[in-house]
Parts: structure tokens; sequence; C-alpha cells
């Protein structure tokens, strides 16, 4: 966090999809926790982000936590172990210096800041989520997708107080307002004095999240850490997924170019492919960088 671009990977669930991994709600991307078959192919797209790229890996468990796995015969805390310990065993696999953050989602639809539930629920259901990620062994915790800074206050409050590093990401609209209507910039202000270590976007399309982040740095100060990852589309009722020009790889990093983030990935939809864009452009910034200061010592 000394000012070098950090690179998140990209889609899990939407990636496990389209390798043949049930995805049906209410588990969704957990799903493949609960079969042999499953665990290898989450593996195996751990392996291929860390290989395009990726400094972190999040580990699958966005749906992990009780209120989603309720009346469906599995455990909470197993389920996130089964998750961290995949996401692990791909960075132990590697070689690589990368780290793993643990996903702590919206208790409710993630496009639905109406159903967040009350207070005393919020609390006592991210308290029991956020500990079973840091007993799992997560480096830090991703509290992202969030619709309300309601509960996004309150899952920070309780990840900050593990001594995790702790980031929170909100999903705006294509005004840069949150979901709920709130603005980006109190989310920060609230956010900010407790502690977290990044604040920023995702879940949205790629070409709708400069207007928010530009605002969130104007609050946050210009070396403040910013998190960006969008889609490559859109959810419609009618035809179910849209997809933006963001699903070609260099389409999405011309609009990355234009978020004022130091932490950057890809949500719904982005593969591989992406995160290997970004590394690449990553490395051709870091080459000229490193010309220009050899160019200054001949000086």
């Amino acid at each position: 966090m000394k000012g070098e671009l950090l690179l998140l990977d990209g889609a899990t669930g939407t990636e496990l999809n389209r390798r043949g991994v049930d995805t049906g709600l209410p588990l969704w991307s957990a799903n493949a926790l609960t079969t042999d078959a499953g665990l290898a192919v989450l593996r195996q797209v751990h392996r291929d982000y860390l290989n395009a790229g990726a400094d972190i890996l999040t580990a699958n468990t966005f749906r992990t936590h009780r209120r989603a796995l309720a009346g469906k015969g599995h455990d909470a805390r197993e389920l996130t172990r089964r998750a961290v310990a995949t996401a692990q065993e791909a960075v132990a696999a590697s070689g690589q210096p990368a780290q793993v953050a643990g996903s702590v989602a919206p208790l409710e639809d993630c496009y639905r800041p109406d159903l967040v539930p009350p207070d005393d629920e919020c609390r006592a259901e991210h308290s029991e989520r956020i500990q079973h990620l840091v007993e799992a062994g997560v480096d830090l915790l991703l509290i992202e997708t969030m619709t309300s800074i309601r509960e996004a206050v309150i899952a920070a409050r309780l990840a900050t107080l593990t001594g995790r590093p702790t980031w929170v990401s909100f999903v705006c609209d294509c005004e840069g307002r949150i979901l709920s209507g709130e603005s980006v910039a109190v989310a920060a202000e609230l956010l900010m004095p407790l502690g977290v270590k990044a604040v920023g976007v995702n879940c949205g399309p790629a070409h709708t999240l400069a207007k928010p982040l530009a605002e969130l740095r104007a609050i946050c100060g210009p070396d403040f850490p910013l998190i960006a990852y969008g889609n490559i589309g859109y959810a419609d009722e009618k035809d179910g997924w849209i997809n933006t020009d963001a699903v070609d790889p260099e389409s999405y990093l011309q609009y990355a170019q234009t978020w004022p983030a130091q932490i950057v990935g890809g949500c719904c939809g982005t593969t591989p492919g992406h995160i290997r864009e970004l590394s690449a452009r990553r490395r051709l910034v870091e080459a000229r960088t490193e010309l220009r200061q050899l160019k200054r010592s001949d000086l």
C-alpha cells in the first residue's frame, strides 16, 4: 500500500457457472463448496486468477453465512473454512506472495437495500460470519457489494475490531449514489474514523464507476486507498443479463484507467482474461516508471 497498484481477482460466481458448476440460488457460488467436483473447479479458478497476475484472491464466502444457508443442511463455519482453505491452497501451490480476502456480503439480496435486516440482526449475524472468517485465517476482510450505509457501518465496526485490515465497497446506481439513495461521500466520512483501510465501489457496470470514485477521492484525499471492480454488464429483468462493451478485456482496461483507485479488479462476468489485461498494463507502467528513474539518475 505504498502507492503501487494492487490487483484483486475477478468474478468467482459467474466464472464457476461458466465452467459448469451449479450456481443456483440461494447458495449461488457456495454450491461449489458442497462437492469435490465443485471444489476442484473453484481451486482452478483461483489458480487462473493468480496466474493472470492477481495479488489478492477473494475467498468464496459471499454466501456462506447462516441466513443464506438456513434450512439447507450446511454449516456456515465449515463452508467458510472450506472456502478460505481452497483459496489458501491455491496461493501456496502458486508460490506467489498473494493474500486471501474474506468476502462479507449483504445478509439479504445485494440489489435490495430495502431488505437490510434490523440493526440487532445485522450485528449478530455479521459478528458470527466475521468470526468464522478470522478463525479460517483470512488476511483481510472485504465488506463488499453493500447497498446501505447502515449495514456497511455495522459490519465495518465489527471487522476492524478483529485487527484484520478491512476494506468496504458499495454498489452504486448510474448516478453514482449507493442503491439506498445515500451518498458515497457520507459513507466515507462515517467509515474512515472506524479505521477501514480502503473504500470504494463494485458490482456496477464498468463505465459507471468513475463518478462515485471521483466523489470518494475528493472526500478521502489523494493518498487514501480506493477500491474499484466493475461488472462487464448489468442485470435485466427481461433478458437476465446484458453484456456491455466491457466484456472485452481491452475495453474493460480503458474504463479501469479512468478510476482513481489503487486497488482494482473485476466483479460479475469478468474473467482471468480481464485481470491479465490489468496486470499487463501495470507491468508496462512499472517498466516506464523504472526507465524514467534510470534516466534521471544518469543526469
